[in-house]
């Protein structure tokens, strides 16, 4: 799917309620998931030993780090959104919401989809406040769903 692509933040107006986009399926390797252990100083087995968690896991194999799933979403919504100007910068403002309802397999593919909840304008700022479903391939729940708030300067 391609992108939504807007003009300056205050386009998004109409987009409020809206889907706005699926990104596209990325691959959670176990490279990837020792990578965000050592970033995070979080080396629990779960995450890092394929025979432990094959033997002693309730998924079965190791599993990526929920927070490394969370940390995913601006990638994704980079994918679903661009905004070509009157943009000097963008900060990651918080989160409202976050859950994990399904674990992702270390080797599974996860998408998210991006709708726009609400857009607020303070006067020096416009905040975004995304919805954002990790969706892991083959299976039902969703991995990750959060509500993302994302404040654009002008």
């Amino acid at each position: 799917m391609p992108p939504l692509v807007v003009t300056n933040p205050h386009a998004l107006k109409e987009f409020v309620g809206r889907e706005i986009g699926v990104s596209e399926w990325m691959l959670i390797s176990q490279e990837r998931v020792a990578q965000f252990a050592e970033a995070s100083e979080d080396r629990q087995w779960i995450h890092l030993d394929t025979a432990r968690a094959a033997a002693q896991s309730p998924y079965g194999a190791t599993i990526a780090h929920g927070f490394l799933t969370l940390s995913l979403l601006s990638y994704f919504v980079a994918q679903v959104l661009i905004i070509e100007g009157a943009v000097r910068f963008a900060v990651n403002y918080g989160l409202n919401r976050v859950r994990f309802p399904s674990a992702v397999g270390v080797n599974s593919r996860i998408r998210a989809r991006v709708a726009l909840l609400a857009l607020t304008d303070s006067g020096e700022s416009l905040d975004a406040t995304f919805s954002v479903t990790v969706e892991c391939q083959g299976i039902a729940k969703p991995a990750c769903v959060a509500e993302w708030l994302v404040r654009y300067y002008a």
